[in-house]
């Protein structure tokens, strides 16, 4: 007779556990940290959308607004693509192959240049205009 403790739990999300063979923990957790590591910049992407707006920096106001927006919304996508991101690699850990390529850092650069290039025509409309 088996033990409660002995029963093992079925692991989500399946379409990952149920392929390959497990990897080497290490490369696990390296993925989960990374994982968590995007989960925070998504936070921090939507902090700084809020920040904008909050603290009515001195901006032309709809540049403002756009790139408080745009940088919301990235914060708010961002823990899906890093969701996906995490599967693929876990997938790729195990079952032997290459990893996959990021799909996160290419999201951030146009994000950021994006919103820092709105931020900065809106300084630029502000100080003409003033």
């Amino acid at each position: 007779m088996s033990s409660h403790s002995d029963r093992v739990r079925p692991r989500f999300p399946a379409a990952v556990y149920n392929q390959g063979a497990e990897p080497d923990p290490r490369f696990t957790l390296a993925n989960e940290r990374t994982f968590l590591a995007w989960i925070t910049a998504g936070l921090a992407l939507i902090s700084v959308g809020v920040g904008l707006q909050a603290l009515a920096i001195t901006i032309q106001p709809t540049f403002r607004l756009v790139a408080a927006g745009l940088l919301m919304l990235a914060g708010t996508v961002c823990p899906t693509l890093a969701w996906r991101s995490w599967m693929r690699v876990e997938t790729a850990l195990r079952a032997s192959r290459p990893l996959p390529s990021a799909v996160m850092t290419p999201f951030l650069v146009v994000t950021l240049t994006l919103a820092g290039a709105l931020l900065l025509v809106g300084s630029i409309v502000t100080a003409g205009a003033g």
